[in-house]
């Protein structure tokens, strides 16, 4: 397999990366339609944590993490590197090393379809992680593979310059196209949530709030007593 490094690719406007840090992973995918997930498979080493940036992806070999050095050379202030295997792998391929030549880069963090090793150290540094695994397992540096291309986590398309968005609920990505989109999707979505949260302190329920009564109606759901529940038979 050769490969290729894509240099200075486009990336999303800085003050939408920013106004997207604003809000949480589970709020822009709502906001943009319960879209961009790169689903339940990548999960944070650390907890508590939020970051936003622009995606530089990397396509490796499994168990092999040549491209990961390669990729550094390209990261700059504000990236977070994606790292995936052409086919899977839990193989640790990025340890304390790694982050502290990305972080002298500025970037935010990692996102990785595979594995790594060294998490006290990186949680050490604050040098935040979402992985496929952890595993002790090194690395060769060997086989050919690319930078800077498409590449796809949980069957979502991630390119360079995508807006990567990570914390506790998962990851998700924006295209950079759409980014001004997401982040007015995203305002509208949390002003709508503040005014639910104020309903529901004050004991409003979602029931009205949603107008969801007429959809239990309309799904034949009624209300009963227990003694009309005992009556029927329903309870014995």
């Amino acid at each position: 397999m050769s490969g290729v490094i894509v240099t200075s690719p486009p990336r999303a406007r800085a003050e939408d990366v920013r106004a997207l840090l604003g809000h949480g992973v589970a709020t822009v995918h709502e906001a943009m339609g319960r879209t961009g997930s790169l689903g339940p498979g990548l999960r944070p080493i650390q907890q508590d944590t939020r970051i936003a940036g622009t995606a530089v992806t990397v396509l490796c070999w499994p168990g092999d993490n040549l491209m990961i050095h390669a990729a550094v050379e390209q990261c700059a202030e504000g990236d977070i590197l994606v790292v995936t295997t052409t086919s899977p792998s839990t193989d640790g391929m990025f340890g304390e090393l790694f982050a502290t030549a990305l972080r002298y880069r500025g970037v935010r963090g990692l996102v990785i379809d595979a594995g790594v090793r060294d998490t006290a150290e990186l949680r050490a540094m604050g040098f935040p992680v979402w992985s496929a695994a952890v595993c002790a397992q090194g690395t060769v540096k060997a086989t050919a593979g690319s930078v800077n291309v498409p590449v796809v986590l949980g069957g979502q398309c991630v390119r360079p310059g995508d807006v990567v968005l990570a914390d506790d609920d998962g990851v998700l990505c924006v295209p950079r196209e759409r980014t001004g989109e997401a982040v007015r999707a995203a305002e509208a979505r949390t002003a709508k949530e503040a005014a639910a949260r104020a309903a529901f302190a004050e004991g409003g329920l979602g029931l009205d709030r949603y107008g969801l009564r007429e959809t239990l109606v309309r799904l034949g759901v009624r209300y009963e007593s227990y003694e009309e529940h005992v009556r029927n038979g329903t309870v014995r």
